[in-house]
């Protein structure tokens, strides 16, 4: 993965992450981690960052990942960088059009947030190499 698809990718998730401290109604358990990090401000916001942000930096990181492929075309690593985004949209848009019970929007939600955390320290600590396949790569020379 090039350098800017991985930083536009932890800038997703960051963003995602710090848009759930403002809301204290909907994201109780990461609200009050954000307030007691110094981002009590944020719920001023809370609108803002519900409705747009969270959803934005979500599929900020998904676009990332997805385009990740085409660099590294691993789809194991495509798949578990993708799953952490949808859940939080799935979580978000639940909550917020109320086509899913409020817990289960909250646990969809926290879910996708901590498997986008885990996946971008993975994503820094092990990055992505290109993969190709057996008619695509070079064979060394036979040696005499």
């Amino acid at each position: 993965m090039s350098t800017i698809a991985r930083i536009i990718d932890k800038t997703g998730v960051v963003g995602a992450i710090v848009g759930s401290f403002s809301c204290a109604m909907c994201f109780p358990a990461a609200a009050s981690l954000g307030a007691a990090i110094g981002l009590g401000f944020l719920s001023h916001w809370e609108g803002l960052f519900v409705h747009w942000l969270i959803p934005i930096f979500a599929s900020v990181a998904l676009l990332a990942t997805l385009a990740g492929w085409f660099t590294h075309r691993q789809w194991q690593r495509t798949l578990l960088g993708s799953i952490g985004p949808v859940l939080a949209l799935v979580g978000v848009f639940g909550l917020t059009h109320h086509f899913l019970a409020k817990d289960l929007a909250r646990g969809i939600f926290y879910t996708g947030l901590i498997i986008m955390f885990l996946t971008s320290i993975w994503d820094m600590v092990n990055p992505a190499n290109r993969r190709c396949a057996t008619d695509g790569c070079e064979t060394p020379a036979p040696r005499s």
